[in-house]
């Protein structure tokens, strides 16, 4: 019965982190346009965003991406059910769904705590460096 499991989970469609993350370049495996991608994404989270969009996924951790063997992760998700059927019509394509878990990561509860304090540091620095450019200038 495993092996039953394993052979169907094969057939399932493979989504690894660098798919979609921005920091990326298409010649190291980015498959979407930077200004759709998010930064570095995590396999955890997304799973989280193919269990909001409620698709069958499966994290195999024991898996690296081949062009970079240091990112080590990827996600199998299950686009149609076995009567051809999407699981979720808004999703019926490889690039759908990677454009539309590139939308939910930066969504992501764990992430906004983060980002919130990197940009508020960033609009900070951002502001004193343009005052004192400002300044120089005159």
């Amino acid at each position: 019965m495993m092996d039953g499991g394993l052979a169907r989970i094969k057939k399932w469609v493979v989504l690894y982190p660098v798919y979609i993350n921005s920091k990326k370049t298409v010649a190291e495996g980015r498959r979407i346009g930077v200004l759709k991608a998010c930064e570095n994404p995590t396999c955890g989270e997304i799973a989280d965003c193919c269990s909001h969009l409620k698709i069958p996924f499966a994290i195999e951790i024991d898996k690296a991406y081949p062009r970079d063997f240091m990112q080590i992760g990827r996600v199998r998700v299950l686009l149609k059910r076995e009567d051809g059927s999407f699981f979720n019509p808004a999703i019926t394509s490889r690039k759908q769904l990677m454009l539309h878990v590139a939308e939910l990561v930066p969504k992501h509860p764990g992430r906004t705590k983060k980002q919130e304090s990197a940009s508020a540091s960033a609009a900070g620095s951002g502001t004193s460096k343009s005052g004192k450019g400002g300044k120089k200038k005159r």
